[in-house]
């Protein structure tokens, strides 16, 4: 249900709509449906949501909003990103409360993932 002024959705750019869902999918298990061919809602990630396709891309060091995930197990996210094809740019590190590392998918998108674990 939405809730008034809460965030509701976040839509990503990304370069190849088919090999971005089989990253988030292989990696995260996130679920897609499609509209059309150029856009993916994106089920199952915490937050409703949508790949569209775009030559742009999100990073931190452009100013964009960082989108950080949560995980029981930062070495198994870690080692499942690399294997879907994605690259560390900032390995863990520790900040109060947890430790996280920052990656790429295949687009060039910066995400970030944490965990208090």
């Amino acid at each position: 249900m939405s809730q008034h002024h809460k965030i509701n959705y976040i839509e990503i750019p990304v370069k190849a709509l088919a090999s971005s869902k089989a990253f988030f999918n292989k990696v995260f298990g996130w679920e897609f449906e499609d509209y059309g061919d150029d856009y993916a809602a994106i089920n199952g990630a915490g937050i409703r949501g949508g790949l569209y396709v775009s030559e742009n891309c999100v990073s931190a060091d452009k100013g964009s909003v960082l989108v950080v995930l949560y995980s029981d197990d930062l070495v198994n996210s870690q080692a499942a990103i690399k294997s879907a094809g994605g690259t560390i740019k900032i390995p863990t590190f520790e900040f109060p409360g947890g430790h996280r590392f920052h990656f790429c998918d295949g687009n060039n998108n910066e995400y970030a993932v944490w965990s208090d674990k």
